[in-house]
């Protein structure tokens, strides 16, 4: 934004410190009625024809937008991407605590990609990595819905998991 003595063209249009419409004027003579009243002139509307400007205090302006932002980035939710990996052979107990993690997750607002992955000879039984996948997919449906549904890439199966929209 340009303010004051940066303002080259040669006449603006004009609003007052209450908002009110002071009509065309010189760049000039408007300046001077900002500095009349304590205040700055600034540029609100470069591309309009004549550009608009209004009498305001430029610090006071500064000062509410940068606390408008402020406010709008703690108001911001911000999803992470936690991941959880097995493979086929996970035991009953690692999966009950895997299972647990990935509650936890999903109940903080985060979204959890589930990986099984495959070595060696584990490739002739994909049958255990799907039903691995539907059992975390059972065990979740009340916290979560399905973002990516469970997919095999190379030796790794992955799913990816939401949290559910509270109401």
């Amino acid at each position: 934004m340009r303010i004051n003595r940066r303002i080259r063209v040669p006449e603006v249009r004009l609003i007052g410190a209450e908002s009110e419409q002071l009509g065309v004027l010189a760049t000039f003579e408007a300046i001077r009625r900002a500095e009349d009243v304590g205040m700055d002139l600034v540029e609100i509307a470069p591309t309009a024809r004549p550009p608009v400007c209004k009498i305001m205090d430029y610090g006071k302006f500064k000062y509410e937008e940068s606390k408008k932002k402020q406010q709008a980035k703690k108001q911001q939710v911000v999803v992470h991407l936690k991941e959880i990996k097995m493979r086929p052979s996970t035991d009953e107990h690692d999966l009950q605590t895997k299972l647990k993690h990935i509650r936890s997750f999903l109940e903080e607002g985060d979204r959890v990609k589930i990986t099984i992955r495959f070595r060696g000879r584990e490739m002739a039984h994909k049958e255990i990595g799907q039903a691995r996948m539907k059992r975390v997919i059972e065990e979740m449906k009340d916290l979560s819905e399905i973002f990516q549904e469970p997919r095999f890439e190379g030796k790794m199966f992955h799913m990816l998991l939401t949290p559910v929209k509270k109401k």
